[in-house]
């Protein structure tokens, strides 16, 4: 929703766009109007969802009544000043055409006002949060938001001071406003860029990452399986070796076979004595890995490391045999 208005919005903002386009609505302005509502609604949308993604306490299905109701005012607010901006003809300079109006002040500072406080709000809380994400990726993208934020307030201070430099006819305050507007928006929305873009890009790498990892594991954890169920094919699921090929049939192929392994050993427990130290090191390593939740994640929590010895395979050679692996997940099996 977000990425779609916006878009649009910048779109309309093309000149040979815009021109061709207010043509067709009598070459009133109208879209710069429309521009400006798909800009507040975008951003409002936008917002969200920085604000879900670093505040904990965001609940995805709750609905803002209370920023739908201002973003609703905001809209009407527009409305109301342009209504009483007098812009007879089309023009793809809007506010320097026509800003020297009160109304076309009020209508600019309506806008940039609400985009200023909303991006002021996300933010403050991009950083905020950003120290409890645990993983790197997503503190480094609320940083770079964080200060995307940060210069598109100073954007917006820029936009309203001009407006007030307009009214009162000093073209040079205007001009030097401007440089700080055209340096802020460009800083702006490289930092947004790049913050939004960093958290897809690094678990899509992280996921392929992951996906040779589990690759090795099954054939690792393949020759266990075969030592353990060999011997009791009841444990074995129809289709064990034949899961449907999807981006993470590896994973739960390692959900199944170690299932399976698992099954075989607690219904007989002298199994073990057919595996030797290197098939505990895999058992180990796979429970470990599997204990650990996927990239996939949204929220950008950390997972929470298997400590030693907290196995079920670890607990039943304890309760049988009296003694667990003497080697760490790091001693024995280095990352795939």
């Amino acid at each position: 929703m977000a990425a779609v208005t916006i878009a649009t919005a910048l779109t309309l903002n093309i000149d040979q766009v815009y021109v061709a386009g207010d043509a067709l609505v009598g070459s009133r302005n109208v879209l710069d109007l429309l521009a400006n509502i798909l800009m507040v609604v975008g951003i409002y949308f936008l917002s969200r969802a920085i604000l879900r993604a670093a505040d904990p306490e965001e609940i995805p299905s709750r609905r803002d009544h209370f920023g739908l109701a201002i973003l609703g005012l905001v809209i009407v607010g527009l409305i109301v000043c342009f209504s009483a901006v007098a812009a007879p003809y089309s023009s793809t300079s809007f506010m320097k055409d026509f800003g020297d109006q009160w109304s076309a002040a009020v209508y600019s500072a309506v806008q940039f006002g609400y985009i200023g406080i909303v991006v002021g709000i996300t933010g403050y809380t991009c950083f905020r949060f950003r120290g409890n994400m645990s993983r790197p990726y997503f503190r480094i993208a609320f940083t770079l938001i964080g200060v995307g934020c940060s210069l598109a307030v100073i954007l917006v201070l820029a936009v309203l001071g001009m407006d007030v430099l307009h009214l009162h006819g000093d073209l040079v305050g205007m001009r030097a406003l401007s440089l700080v507007y055209d340096a802020a928006l460009v800083g702006a929305m490289a930092f947004l860029c790049a913050g939004l873009a960093l958290p897809p890009t690094a678990r899509r790498i992280s996921r392929r990452r992951e996906s040779k990892t589990e690759a090795t594991l099954v054939g690792r954890l393949t020759e266990v399986w075969e030592k353990t169920t060999d011997q009791r094919r009841e444990v074995r699921l129809v289709s064990s070796a034949e899961i449907v090929d999807r981006p993470d049939s590896a994973r739960r192929r390692l959900h199944r076979m170690l299932v399976e392994i698992q099954d075989a050993l607690l219904i007989d427990p002298e199994l073990l004595k057919v595996l030797d130290d290197r098939d505990h090191q895999v058992l180990n390593r796979v429970e470990q890995y599997l204990a650990v939740p996927p990239s996939r994640t949204e929220d950008g929590t950390g997972p929470h490391t298997v400590g030693r010895g907290s196995t079920l395979h670890d607990r039943i050679r304890r309760q049988f045999f009296g003694h667990a692996p003497s080697k760490t997940r790091s001693e024995a099996e280095p990352t795939a």
